[in-house]
């Protein structure tokens, strides 16, 4: 069997197009994970998504992206500062593939041990992450890597119906 490798990189200012093509698949593969629709993100010009990678280049936070040996961006990763909780950072944007998900491709995994290291480096002493209840395959992932439900949720910002469950890791 052959094996895959990924580099894990930082999203860069310039990486507007690349981006959205990837947000947009997101928003096809796993609608509930996000907070936004595809039809509201596939509207959005060129400024919008420039302003997106500006945001997330901003100081404190980061964009990781999985790119595969054919340079495709296959998973992403967020992090930014908690608003509410000192030395906190929110984990957002994950997403992971279908052609590239499972344990023994390792792509998930590593972007956790990237943004968990930058984390770290940034002086913060806990992570959370909201996980909708009806994502038991990523919660899994989250549990196997040591997160646990702090009890804590909130309505999905597109269906009050359902919740986002808060979970957190403590990273000291």
């Amino acid at each position: 069997m052959e094996t895959v490798q990924y580099r894990i990189e930082r999203i860069g200012r310039e990486d507007w197009q690349r981006l959205r093509k990837v947000r947009l698949a997101q928003l096809l593969d796993t609608p509930m994970a996000f907070g936004e629709t595809h039809e509201y993100a596939s509207h959005q010009g060129e400024g919008n998504w420039r302003a997106r990678t500006n945001w997330v280049n901003e100081p404190g936070k980061v964009g990781l992206v999985a790119v595969d040996a054919e340079g495709e961006w296959v998973g992403t990763m967020l992090s930014v500062p908690n608003q509410q909780h000192p030395r906190t950072v929110d984990l957002i944007g994950v997403w992971v593939d279908p052609a590239h998900r499972g344990r023994e491709r390792g792509v998930a995994d590593a972007l956790l041990d990237a943004a968990l290291a930058w984390a770290r480096d940034q002086g913060a002493e806990r992570m959370l992450l909201g996980v909708h209840e009806a994502n038991p395959r990523a919660a899994a992932f989250y549990v196997r890597r040591g997160f646990a439900y702090t009890g804590g949720a909130t309505p999905y910002v597109l269906d009050s119906s359902a919740r986002i469950l808060e979970m957190a890791l403590p990273l000291v």
